[in-house]
């Protein structure tokens, strides 16, 4: 899965956190996982991390003595398409970069 079309016009670390996020709703992440899935340093991550909680996309739980962070069901899609409303990959390219 991915982040929801509305939210992928984030930061690009932000929007790396929710995918990584997307594929383990069930399990969480911890913040070293997640550090290995963005592949961004410490501080970088940390920003994200703040930024996404702060704006209600993402929930931190602790679990089994773990700190997990999960990503909200309304910030991550049902599929693995970048978008909800069926477009191409052409289009998407013309909706992000107008000729």
């Amino acid at each position: 899965m991915r982040a929801k079309e509305e939210y992928r016009d984030r930061d690009e670390t932000e929007v790396a956190v929710l995918d990584a996020l997307a594929d383990r709703t069930e399990t969480g992440t911890t913040v070293f996982d997640l550090r290995a899935l963005v592949d961004e340093d410490i501080d970088t991550l940390e920003e994200a991390l703040a930024e996404l909680n702060e704006d209600g996309l993402i929930e931190v739980t602790e679990k089994n003595g773990r700190t997990m962070i999960f990503a909200k069901d309304h910030a991550i899609g049902n599929g693995t398409a970048p978008d909800d409303g069926g477009t191409d990959f052409f289009e998407e390219l013309r909706r992000r970069f107008p000729f």
